[in-house]
Parts: structure tokens; sequence; C-alpha cells
């Protein structure tokens, strides 16, 4: 890993890739018992440069998400380098959101949001942003996203989020499962 990760005010580079609350880790429990699985997923900041949080009212309803998703699309362009996987967030409080739009980025291809109403957007979304005409690296065509994920939250009455997360078309991730039996690596 080159040594990215600076001082927010500062700018210095420790040279060690990690810096204040820097790497971050997120720790997750499941019913599964005596295992552990890690997986690492790590992002560039060319397409993390394409995160956004929108507070919506709940007037505004599901077209106001749909066009903040696809606008924040249109907006990045070839940018964070398309085809991509466009991460969506929608309810809970902001900082939620914004971690939901995270996991929906890096959700794994072919799988979709355990929440029905949330694959209907997702479906719906993955359409209309591959008919932006943004194509691969942006020069045109109708391949600007591998898919478009949601993942959904709970939300108060009064409020509306929905962010953005994009991942670059790399994705890389590495997954190790550590039980009883010994380690296994997908």
């Amino acid at each position: 890993m080159r040594s990215s990760v600076v001082h927010p005010i500062t700018r210095h580079n420790d040279q060690t890739s990690c810096g204040i609350r820097v790497p971050i880790i997120h720790v997750d429990f499941d019913e599964q018992q005596e295992t552990v699985g890690i997986e690492m997923i790590p992002k560039g900041s060319g397409s993390e440069n394409g995160s956004f949080l929108q507070m919506l009212l709940p007037s505004d309803g599901i077209n106001a998400v749909k066009r903040f998703v696809i606008d924040r699309v249109i907006d990045l362009g070839g940018r964070v380098c398309p085809p991509t996987i466009v991460g969506v967030g929608i309810g809970g409080t902001s900082d939620l959101c914004m971690h939901l739009a995270k996991i929906a980025a890096t959700r794994p291809l072919r799988t979709a949001c355990a929440d029905p109403e949330g694959a209907r957007i997702e479906a719906e979304l993955s359409r209309a942003v591959n008919e932006l005409g943004i194509g691969p690296q942006g020069l045109g065509g109708r391949a600007t996203s591998f898919a478009v994920h949601v993942e959904v939250a709970a939300t108060h009455i009064t409020q509306n989020p929905v962010a953005v997360n994009i991942q670059c078309h790399s994705a890389r991730r590495a997954r190790a499962t550590i039980t009883p039996g010994g380690i296994a690596f997908a």
C-alpha cells in the first residue's frame, strides 16, 4: 500500500498509511459461533471523492431520492473511473446513512438489498444510471455502472436522508474465515 494518509489540517504524511482514527475498522456480530470473518475492502480516494449526503424532507418523496442519486452520478461523470458500483444509503441518521452507502458500494456484485423496496429502487436506479451515456472512464456509452446497490434503515418521521458513495471499477476485496477447523480464504 502506498503511504497516502495525511493529517487533515497540516497535510503531514508519516509514511505509515495510518493516522488519527485511521485505519477504520468495523466490527459486526452475527449468529455464527466460533467463527470470525475478516474482510478487507480497500477503497481509493478517487472514488471516495464521490461521496454525498442530503437530508431530504419526507414530503420530497422517493423521486427526490432518485433525482439526488442520478444528479450526483451526472456531476461526477468520468472522475470516479466508471464503470462503478454506486452505493446508496436511504434512511437512518446522517452518519448511519453515509455508512449504509459505503456498505452498499462495497457489497459484492450480483447481490440485492434484503429489503424488497430497496431492491426495487436498486433495479430502477441501475437502469437509469446506465442510460445517462457517461460510459467507461466517462468516454460515453451505456456501461456507467456495474450496479447501483441500496441499503436502508428506519428513520425519523421528520427526515429522509440519502447518501451516495461510489466504488471504482477495480472493487478489490479479500476475505478470510477463521474457524476451529482452520482458515479459509476467499
